[in-house]
């Protein structure tokens, strides 16, 4: 088992102005409109990517306090053969694998699926949510941070 090397917290004391920066840019997408619940899976989907194991967790418990269904949470890794998917989140998932990826850039395939699902305003809101996890991501990954734990709900605790 790896150990952290640093911690979420030590990034957010070491470097306020970046820790600040990043987070701005994740939290753009959402003011502007797109779906909070539509944001989670593309920043989990990026972060099982990237193997940040803080951030897929992070995402998984933000995307349950959003009421995003289990089943979604689960398959996100296999989203092209679940069923739960809409259109809209198959187009957002797959621009988010191509950005996250990128070995070739961004096909024309992917590009016209997106531009389907999402007006440009949206598409550029949504890339730099992508950009954003993915920076993130590399924070997380490099520095081993600690997955955050689940918090035992309150009536769980009482049985």
């Amino acid at each position: 088992m790896s150990h952290a090397r640093k911690e979420y917290t030590d990034f957010e004391k070491l470097a306020p102005d970046v820790f600040a920066a990043v987070r701005a840019l994740g939290q753009f997408a959402a003011k502007a409109g797109l779906d909070k619940q539509l944001l989670e899976l593309v920043k989990l989907r990026a972060s099982q990517i990237n193997g940040c194991a803080f951030c897929v967790q992070y995402h998984i418990l933000q995307g349950e306090s959003l009421g995003v269904p289990a089943d979604k949470l689960n398959l996100v890794v296999v989203w092209r053969e679940a069923p739960q998917f809409t259109p809209r989140e198959r187009a957002a998932l797959a621009w988010t694998e191509a950005l996250t990826t990128l070995p070739n850039g961004v096909s024309d395939e992917v590009y016209a699926q997106a531009t389907t699902e999402f007006s440009e305003q949206e598409l550029t809101y949504l890339t730099s949510a992508i950009a954003s996890i993915n920076v993130w991501n590399r924070f997380g990954a490099a520095y081993r941070w600690t997955p955050p734990p689940r918090r035992q709900r309150a009536d769980a605790a009482a049985s």
